[in-house]
């Protein structure tokens, strides 16, 4: 009994700590959030073909971009279609007018012709961005 007194003295405590202050309530704004509102970038180039290319030997592709604005731009996510392209990318925030690059590997296991994206989501407005892999994979 005396167990269950203390825990709700102690609920009772917390929360005229909260009644006191309601903006405790108010979930904090995450600082990466705020960054870059304003954050542009301009891809050298979105789509890239790859012709014809060897079933099983794997073919890379670097997707080039410059930060065109005044602030940080941050990439949070890039992500390929499927399991069959990889990509690598920093994480480092790019500073106004410098350029950073997305790498995207596939893996080409299958015949045919493929067309594969990569979404590219950042801190700025126009997120997120797709990028677009096509070719066609022939038997060695």
């Amino acid at each position: 009994m005396k167990k269950y007194l203390f825990l709700a003295s102690f609920a009772l405590i917390g929360y005229g700590v909260f009644a006191q202050n309601p903006a405790s309530h108010q979930p904090a704004t995450a600082p990466s959030a705020a960054l870059g509102k304003n954050a542009a970038i301009q891809w050298k180039e979105t789509t890239h073909q790859f012709g014809e290319i060897k079933q099983a030997i794997p073919v890379t592709v670097e997707f080039e971009f410059k930060n065109v604005s005044n602030e940080p731009v941050l990439l949070t996510q890039v992500q390929g279609s499927c399991g069959c392209t990889a990509t690598a990318f920093s994480k480092e925030a790019v500073q106004p007018g410098k350029s950073s690059k997305i790498t995207a590997t596939y893996n080409a296991a299958n015949l045919g012709s493929f067309h594969k994206t990569v979404t590219v989501t950042t801190n700025t407005e126009t997120a997120p961005h797709t990028l677009t892999l096509q070719g066609t994979v022939v038997a060695k």
